[in-house]
């Protein structure tokens, strides 16, 4: 139940910590139950003392939160608007095309098509992957998504059917103990069979693993079929760090090779980015999941071209 008083020109917001609302960090509790406050107000607010549990300041974001914990967050009255993230744009359940991978009474296991987004935007007027579920779901299960793929990035998909899947599987993967693969197509002759980059990201430490499946020659034009073990799920982690390495993706404008990816538009029908979330496993109570996708038909395509092209230089 949460209780709001203004006090002072300052709003309390308090929460009593339960089975339905429960997530063990402070952090995460705030953002799932007060979805209205931007993820840096949170921690902010945690930092500078405006967060109590059971009447005590916490000011650490990981604080560990125990049922019947009562928290509070105190608002300036003032600055509310700063504090309160953009209304978001309403779900409604629309059909979308996706494969099943597995499901269960708790698992929904989908290979996401490329180019739709798994969650509306405001930009975004297309249906969703979280709508196209609500669609498929008839009214029968509530999705919730535990982790994100991009609008261009196609593949394996976890969706949980409940409220404590969701929060058990968003702590599992977020504890990195969830191994998740990707496919990826470089541009540039890649020397080295395997490797590990370990870099920042946006001010974040990435860290991920690969190994060199395949090299194909383009009348002169290298490229390098490489899989992707994901140690860290930093925004655009892939792109960034190949592309610092010097061998963008391929497809990927922001980062990469535009001119290299206008002949691949042409010569192979490469539309987007070639990047496919492959594999993902993990161990959910006390089973050991793990579910793949096969490569999307379009990035198929492109390499069957550029293998044919391999072929007769």
């Amino acid at each position: 139940m949460v209780h709001l008083r203004e006090a002072h020109l300052r709003l309390e917001k308090e929460t009593t910590v339960n089975e339905k609302n429960y997530y063990s960090r402070l952090d995460t509790f705030i953002r799932k139950n007060y979805p209205e406050i931007k993820l840096g107000a949170i921690y902010s607010l945690i930092r500078k003392g405006f967060v109590k549990v059971n009447e005590k300041r916490v000011k650490k974001n990981n604080y560990i939160l125990e049922m019947g914990d009562i928290v509070k967050i105190i608002l300036d009255e003032d600055k509310l608007e700063e504090l309160s993230r953009p209304a978001q744009p309403s779900l409604k359940a629309r059909p979308v095309s996706f494969d099943i991978i597995y499901e269960d009474k708790d698992l929904l296991v989908i290979n996401k098509p490329a180019k739709v987004s798994v969650h509306p935007g405001s930009k975004e007027e297309m249906a969703t992957i979280i709508e196209g579920v609500m669609h498929y779901s008839r009214g029968e299960f509530e999705p919730h998504l535990v982790h994100r793929l991009d609008k261009l990035t196609s593949g394996v998909m976890v969706v949980a059917k409940n409220k404590q899947t969701a929060r058990e599987l968003t702590q599992l993967i977020k504890s990195r103990e969830t191994r998740k693969y990707y496919l990826t197509l470089l541009v540039g002759n890649l020397n080295k069979k395997s490797g590990e980059l370990v870099s920042t990201v946006y001010g974040k430490a990435a860290q991920l693993k690969y190994n060199l499946k395949k090299k194909f020659d383009s009348f002169g034009d290298i490229y390098s079929l490489v899989e992707i073990e994901l140690y860290t799920g930093r925004k655009h982690q892939i792109r960034v760090q190949f592309a610092d390495l010097g061998f963008p993706i391929a497809g990927d404008d922001n980062h990469g090779d535009k001119k290299r990816n206008k002949l691949l538009r042409k010569n192979y029908g490469l539309k987007r980015i070639f990047l496919h979330a492959s594999k993902i496993s993990f161990d959910y109570n006390n089973q050991h999941y793990d579910f793949s996708a096969p490569l999307s038909e379009d990035l198929q395509i492109v390499l069957d071209k550029l293998e044919k092209s391999t072929k007769r230089n």
